[in-house]
């Protein structure tokens, strides 16, 4: 009887034994990427009102998962450098992610993450931004701004600070030391800091107005756009640079396809206002890399 027992302690320890070895050399396989125990994460940006940003990216990947039975987590960064920290920590916080343009341009330039889809918006893979003033300020043109009080999302929005502030530089405005910045987090929010004369101007994509008629309905006809600019890359989606290509490809595909299906199409539009989607690079965004460049802006200084 005592041997017996003996037996049983020495392979009881001797499997506990093998157990710790095993773990401490990693030979237990963690449960594969995409599933319930190893979801992907998709980190978006709060380029939109944050709760209907959330409400897109949790219908885009539920859709996907009835497609691939891939398992997504989404969540909405509180800010897009938060979104690029994600992504480009040791270990990454994030497999994937919908950057905006220069986000992106600032990540990608860190070399972990790459573009594999860009958004569309009727049909186009560009967009335009605008500037905008109250409609009773008096104010006409870029040259009025010194000492005004100016609404972006962040220091790397695209098209409420990046293309503004060079705008702003043309016309003779120093945009970091003749306007007060407030960080709104969000286009809509630009909007709204105008409309109630929080900030005397702002920018944003166009048309970001529409996102907050139900709130202020006459938003459309109290502010008013003094500049617009075209032709920037859109936003899309992109993967961390060591994201495996097979799963990058499914998702993709289930993408491309849900894009032209009404619960699908319905999905993107309330995320981000997308059109649709379609495969680009990193190469699509080497001609506002140009752009930038030749301009004096530099993704290093954002990092």
């Amino acid at each position: 009887m005592h041997k017996k027992r003996l037996f049983y302690t020495v392979a009881l320890g001797l499997v506990l034994v093998a157990s710790m070895l095993l773990s401490s050399c990693g030979l237990f396989v963690k449960a594969p990427l995409g599933t319930e125990e190893n979801p992907i994460i998709w980190v978006f940006v709060p380029s939109g009102e944050m709760e209907r940003v959330a409400a897109g990216g949790e219908a885009m990947a539920d859709l996907i998962f009835q497609e691939t039975g891939l398992v997504i987590d989404t969540y909405v960064a509180t800010s897009n450098a938060a979104a690029i920290e994600a992504l480009c920590s040791s270990p990454p916080n994030a497999h994937m992610a919908s950057l905006n343009t220069f986000s992106y341009i600032v990540a990608a330039d860190q070399g972990c993450v790459a573009a594999q889809l860009v958004a569309t918006r009727y049909g186009d893979p560009t967009y335009s931004g605008q500037i905008f003033v109250h409609a009773d300020s008096g104010l006409t043109s870029l040259d009025q701004m010194a000492g005004k009080t100016y609404c972006r999302g962040d220091e790397t929005s695209t098209s409420s600070w990046i293309i503004p502030s060079i705008l702003l530089k043309g016309a003779g405005i120093d945009p970091d030391t003749d306007l007060e910045i407030i960080d709104t987090n969000s286009h809509d929010a630009n909007v709204a800091g105008v409309y109630t004369g929080q900030c005397d101007l702002g920018g944003s994509y166009i048309d970001a107005r529409t996102r907050i008629e139900d709130e202020y309905p006459d938003v459309m006809d109290a502010v008013v756009v003094i500049e617009t600019f075209t032709g920037i890359p859109n936003d899309g989606v992109q993967y961390q640079t060591d994201f495996p290509q097979d799963l990058a490809d499914q998702i993709n595909t289930a993408l491309l396809a849900l894009a032209e299906t009404e619960a699908g199409q319905e999905a993107l539009d309330t995320a981000y206002q997308w059109g649709g989607l379609e495969l680009q690079g990193d190469d699509f965004y080497d001609g506002f890399r140009q752009f930038l460049d030749a301009n004096g802006v530099s993704a290093a200084d954002i990092e």
